[in-house]
């Protein structure tokens, strides 16, 4: 895609009337349009709603462990995040671009269902907390299913090598071909590469 069909593209985005910033106050005037639509992070971060609404639920009971919120808050925000996690498994929850990130869907949701107690949820958490809190658990997540596709490899691997035992194979170095080896001996080198 070119330069100005990107743009295009831009321009052809939908808009939805602005809420607040986190950052309005500090500038006289807002940005545009597309420049808001060029930061948006909505359309690829969604992904990290699982992880995000991990992190809420495991700090909102720590809040309350700790006294900063009573348990009655902290059960309405925990309740709030089940509905949420639902509605957007279901397909049925409205991602808003002008709510830039997955982060502020999700918070500006919870804020409309249970109202006064969601905003006690980032009491001792910054946002650049919780953003790097949802991509080490997505990563957690994205490495146990890596591993698993990895063992899979490994077992065809040497399952192939089985096949062919004794099987010998040209040898190569610099791209050149060099002395003979075992098909198997090649194979199972790939299976130790990916060893973890």
């Amino acid at each position: 895609m070119r330069a100005s069909e990107t743009f295009n593209a831009f321009q052809a985005y939908p808009t939805k009337p602005k809420e607040a910033k986190l950052w309005d106050g500090r500038f006289e005037e807002s940005v545009t349009d597309a420049v808001e639509r060029l930061t948006e992070s909505i359309f690829f971060d969604k992904e990290l709603y699982k992880h995000d609404i991990l992190g809420s639920r495991a700090h909102a009971s720590m809040l309350a462990q700790q006294g900063l919120m009573s348990t009655s808050e902290r059960d309405s925000i925990l309740q709030g995040l089940d509905e949420i996690e639902r509605r957007i498994e279901n397909g049925e929850f409205n991602w808003r671009t002008d709510r830039e990130d997955v982060h502020m869907n999700i918070e500006a949701a919870l804020s409309e269902m249970i109202g006064e107690p969601a905003k006690k949820l980032h009491t001792a958490r910054s946002r650049n907390d919780q953003v790097l809190t949802d991509f080490r658990l997505w990563c957690r997540d994205a490495i146990d299913k890596i591993i698993t596709y990895i063992k899979r490899l490994q077992v065809s691997l040497v399952t192939l090598a089985l096949k062919n035992d004794g099987l010998i194979v040209p040898g190569y170095t610099h791209l050149q071909r060099a002395q003979p080896v075992l098909l198997s001996h090649i194979l199972l080198a790939y299976v130790e590469e990916v060893c973890y």
